[in-house]
């Protein structure tokens, strides 16, 4: 009897204990598809400073520069010209280079060698005026 209430008594407590080792799953939170290309950017592809005496967040995407209001709104700052053909992003960056930001982008035609169809590199002092040089 005494090696029955053992046996009991260890079964219970490895049925305890492999209980214990799982908790609750954690609740999954679906991010926008903003905040997964902010979680994702590569740290050239995001600038956060002062540009004319005024906070900027941009951030580039698929070739597209966007700046970010209130970590909600999105804005289309720059974009390459158009190329009649499917096109890739071969290259994107933003760097600081003193009072500017300089943005360079690159679009290569899909199935063509080398780079760029389109794009180019840009210049801004305020984020959303943007030269090309």
């Amino acid at each position: 009897m005494k090696r029955a209430v053992q046996w009991t008594m260890g079964s219970m407590l490895i049925i305890c204990a492999l209980a214990g080792c799982r908790g609750p799953k954690p609740a999954s939170v679906a991010l926008s598809k903003e905040e997964v290309i902010l979680r994702d950017a590569q740290p050239e592809r995001v600038f956060t400073g002062m540009l004319g005496g005024e906070p900027v967040h941009l951030v580039t995407h698929d070739c597209v520069v966007y700046m970010i209001k209130d970590d909600t709104e999105w804005e289309k700052v720059l974009e390459p010209e158009f190329y009649p053909s499917f096109m890739l992003c071969d290259r994107q960056s933003l760097r600081a280079d003193g009072d500017k930001v300089i943005a360079t982008l690159g679009r290569m035609a899909f199935g063509a060698g080398g780079c760029c169809a389109s794009g180019g590199t840009y210049r801004t002092t305020d984020g959303r005026n943007w030269q090309k040089f």
